[in-house]
């Protein structure tokens, strides 16, 4: 059963271990609940975060996010043994941000497709300039058209298939999708490569076999890390929890139930 907590959060209770998933952009938290049901088959429960709820009052960079999703769960009276954070894509950048903060409430972390940051201001400022376009499609153009132009970029892939309900409540927070271009740009992010070796809890750092800019980036980025690992998901690209599920579920599974939050 599905239980919804802080408003739009939707937890699903499954055993001493729970598993918080963060999405990507325009995505949405009920994205994550095929995969949540396969994780608590396994007795890993999950609790997928709204992250536009972080933005319905006003800005919020990067690093604030961190804190605050980590005051979100340090602030929970927790029945579990061991908490874990899994981010995909824009959400495994933030994941990043909170696994930053010291202390921070996690035992063990998942990153998906994610991006430590460019390292070249030129770089940072034309992504900039991107996102505000993607930012004022977002806001105040035609709300299909800007989805389908999303989805449809090739390093994305193969769309997430969501419930009709579902996808057609994304249009309720298109301020809130469109504030996350701006302050959670990845031109809006600074390079967080020198700091991955400040992460020292166990890492699986997760990537598809077709995503060859992502691959690259991890390939990069699990060495850094103390306590990393990759997990490359074969036959898939960039949305590898939706390509890849039966895959994703059971490796993210095993990762948690081999030592990491036992």
């Amino acid at each position: 059963m599905i239980q919804y907590s802080k408003q739009t959060d939707e937890r699903r209770e499954a055993g001493p271990m729970e598993c918080w998933c963060l999405h990507g952009a325009v995505g949405m938290a009920s994205d994550w609940r095929g995969f949540a049901k396969s994780l608590a088959a396994g007795g890993i429960g999950t609790r997928a975060v709204d992250l536009w709820r972080f933005l319905d009052c006003c800005p919020m960079s990067l690093p604030e996010f961190g804190k605050a999703l980590n005051a979100d769960a340090s602030g929970e009276i927790s029945r579990n043994r061991g908490r874990a954070l899994l981010g995909y894509s824009m959400g495994g950048r933030m994941a990043l941000h909170a696994l930053l903060e010291n202390p921070h409430p996690w035992q063990a972390a998942i990153i998906v497709g994610a991006h430590p940051g460019l390292e070249d201001e030129a770089d940072r400022a034309s992504r900039r300039t991107t996102d505000t376009a993607w930012a004022s499609r977002a806001l105040a153009g035609n709300w299909q058209e800007f989805q389908d132009a999303w989805n449809g970029q090739p390093v994305l892939g193969k769309p997430i298939a969501r419930e009709k309900q579902a996808s057609g409540s994304l249009i309720m927070r298109r301020r809130e999708i469109a504030r996350s271009f701006v302050d959670w740009s990845l031109g809006a992010q600074q390079p967080l490569w020198d700091r991955l070796g400040e992460i020292t809890i166990p890492v699986l750092w997760v990537v598809g076999e077709n995503d060859a800019k992502f691959r690259e980036l991890a390939g990069r980025a699990v060495p850094l890390l103390p306590n990393g690992h990759l997990a490359i998901a074969p036959g898939s690209g960039h949305r590898v929890p939706w390509e890849a599920d039966e895959w994703f579920a059971e490796t993210v599974s095993g990762f948690l139930k081999l030592g990491s939050l036992r």
